[in-house]
């Protein structure tokens, strides 16, 4: 293999996406977009800059979605999937790609619902450089944050010493995360079982470290995980506040804030207020105000309304005022009524 060169990787897309409920109701987490783009297909994008051509990814929850999207694609990539009849694990799940990749050859392991700008490239020579079994890209949080995540407790090298698996603030011995982002060497298959539940962090990981080294490099780059509503919303919010860039959202500056927008046509009375996203073929009635919100695609509302710090799923029709709400598919608020119609 070439020196520092990685040609393969898998992308973990089985999850059901529970913690995004209602979005997910009818779409899987991969396919969430940020600024109108699904984060699939930034990550895909990310590992075909990086020389990665062919991906596969294991699918469960809507996987004909995901299937159909990027089986025929034009971001260059070689796309292969699995479909899980039952949920096997994250580790699990990568057992059952293993007749996709070259016993001689390292690959690249990526979380579907990680956003980042991580330099992959640098994690990929240090890991080589290292000549590990794994490496795992890792990012410092607030100590406060600690909870929320695995942690990894590491040596003046670099090298993993232990794992905390969401340990309470006042037990964890370090604020550096587990991201989801692996470097692997063809060997790590030796330590996962065919046919049986297992993940990284519970099983493969702690199990390893009896026996084997497990390199870390860190992410001085903006990384998030979007797997939770409160997490895809700040997500939007860096993005528009510079903490992390793509290139594919285009801002446009109003009066009073922000908005990213694909196809819509943007009325001349219509007030954009904060930071908003605003999907394809949204339709406006007259005077309606958008204020730090998040419209998906094809979304009508109706006259005179607002709509405030809240999330619209794609197909929606909204005739009157809401606020903080976070709507699934397909939804249509009536005028005057409390409740949802589906």
């Amino acid at each position: 293999m070439e020196k520092n060169r990685v040609r393969k990787s898998m992308i973990m897309a089985a999850g059901v996406g529970s913690r995004l409920d209602p979005l997910t109701q009818s779409l899987p987490k991969p396919l969430v977009p940020i600024a109108n783009k699904p984060v699939m297909d930034i990550l895909l994008e990310k590992l075909y800059a990086i020389g990665v051509k062919d991906v596969i990814s294991n699918t469960y929850y809507l996987a004909e979605q995901i299937i159909d999207r990027y089986k025929n694609n034009n971001i260059g990539i070689n796309f292969n999937y699995i479909k899980e009849e039952t949920l096997s694990g994250t580790a699990g799940g990568l057992k059952k790609c293993q007749h996709f990749f070259d016993e001689e050859e390292d690959f690249l392991v990526l979380s579907a619902d990680g956003l980042s700008n991580a330099d992959l490239e640098k994690g990929i020579k240090i890991h080589q450089k290292s000549g590990a079994l794994a490496t795992i890209g890792i990012k410092q949080v607030p100590k406060s944050e600690v909870c929320h995540f695995g942690v990894v407790v590491t040596d003046e090298n670099g090298y993993i010493t232990e794992f905390q698996e969401k340990p309470s603030v006042d037990v964890a011995k370090s604020n550096f995360i587990n991201t989801g982002i692996y470097i692997f060497k063809y060997d790590i298959f030796n330590y996962i079982p065919e046919n049986t539940f297992y993940d990284f962090a519970k099983n493969v990981f702690p199990n390893l470290l009896q026996t084997k080294s497990i390199n870390t490099f860190e992410i001085s780059e903006y990384w998030s995980d979007i797997g939770t509503l409160d997490q895809y919303c700040q997500s939007t919010t860096d993005l528009f506040d510079g903490k992390c860039s793509f290139e594919h959202a285009n801002f446009v500056k109003t009066e009073k804030g922000m908005y990213i927008s694909g196809t819509s046509e943007i009325p001349q009375d219509m007030k954009v207020i904060g930071n908003c996203t605003i999907g394809q073929g949204c339709r406006f009635g007259k005077n309606v105000t958008l204020e730090n919100s998040i419209l998906w695609d094809n979304i009508t509302l109706g006259d005179n309304i607002t709509i405030k710090d809240s999330v619209i799923a794609s197909g929606c029709e909204v005739q009157k005022d809401i606020t903080s709400m976070i709507v699934g598919a397909g939804q249509k608020i009536a005028k005057n009524k409390q409740k949802i119609q589906a």
